[in-house]
């Protein structure tokens, strides 16, 4: 079975012009735990100022119903977002940094030689439950391609200091099916977190299965872009991946509908319509919900 990770109320959210409360964004939480999800990105613990759009992390942790069989994951940038990661009661640690150094420098006001070092500091604190999300793998807004060795390079180090998983990301939309299947396969990595920017995200996501990945990022409706990286526009719709993945006999253990039914939902909680393809047409000529 392929394990996906919904990114939708952190990633999706976080470029979102619009802020919506921590008790609307536990209530997504809450209505995406019962579709059989087995893994929820929920907060990122960054300043309030950095990202307005994740404030009141703690608020939307202490008003999540929590669901057996559901890993809740934050994303923690340093070590005071440790702090305040070790003070809640998640599961699951996403750390993340970029293979660039300008991409650091934009993301985290760091040279990639010190985001890779606040990032080793925050994972030999706890490497059990902790996924190393390794951003602009394939290609920086700013400097262009990216050697796949220097990703490799980074790989084996949060592997040497006991990082339980390693997901790759396209954060911008750069990469085709061949150079993902390539790197996730030289570099073992267990996930791919895909956008769409340049209509390649759901090949690629496939390509990424296909080179060995267990793990899939997606959000719901196709939520998603980087508010620090020119026009990168929405992550994978999850309903669209399912959609996919179960077509061709790939077992998800996700409800379809139930996905379907909270993309039209968040639809009119953000009064537009989402990026996202099969919540409109329907998974089936008749399957559109009323």
């Amino acid at each position: 079975m392929i394990s996906v990770c919904e990114v939708g109320p952190r990633d999706g959210l976080q470029n979102e012009r619009d802020i919506l409360p921590p008790e609307t964004r536990a209530d997504l939480i809450n209505r995406l735990s019962g579709t059989g999800l087995p893994r929820i990105e929920a907060v990122s613990f960054v300043r309030d100022n950095a990202v307005p759009q994740m404030g009141g992390a703690e608020e939307v942790v202490g008003a999540i119903e929590r669901r057996d069989g559901v890993e809740y994951s934050g994303l923690v940038l340093n070590e005071k977002g440790l702090e305040r990661f070790n003070a809640m009661t998640l599961d699951r640690m996403n750390v993340t940094l970029g293979a660039t150094d300008s991409f650091n420098r934009r993301n985290a006001n760091a040279s990639l030689d010190e985001a890779k070092e606040r990032a080793s500091a925050v994972v030999s604190s706890r490497p059990e439950g902790t996924t190393v999300t390794i951003s602009v793998a394939f290609g920086c807004p700013f400097e262009g391609p990216v050697d796949p060795g220097v990703v490799s390079g980074l790989v084996d180090h949060f592997r040497g200091l006991g990082a339980e998983e390693i997901v790759l990301a396209d954060t911008i939309g750069v990469a085709t099916p061949g150079q993902v299947k390539t790197l996730i396969g030289d570099t073992a990595a267990e996930g791919f977190h895909g956008h769409n920017t340049r209509n390649t995200g759901y090949a690629n996501a496939y390509a990424a299965l296909e080179g060995g990945a267990k793990l899939l990022d997606a959000s719901i409706g196709g939520l998603g872009g980087c508010p620090f990286a020119p026009r990168a526009t929405g992550n994978i719709a999850t309903e669209d991946l399912v959609y996919m993945l179960e077509g061709d006999g790939v077992e998800t253990g996700i409800d379809l509908a139930a996905l379907i039914a909270i993309s039209e939902w968040l639809e009119t909680v953000l009064g537009r319509p989402l990026e996202g393809q099969v919540y409109r047409a329907g998974a089936s000529p008749a399957a559109r919900s009323t």
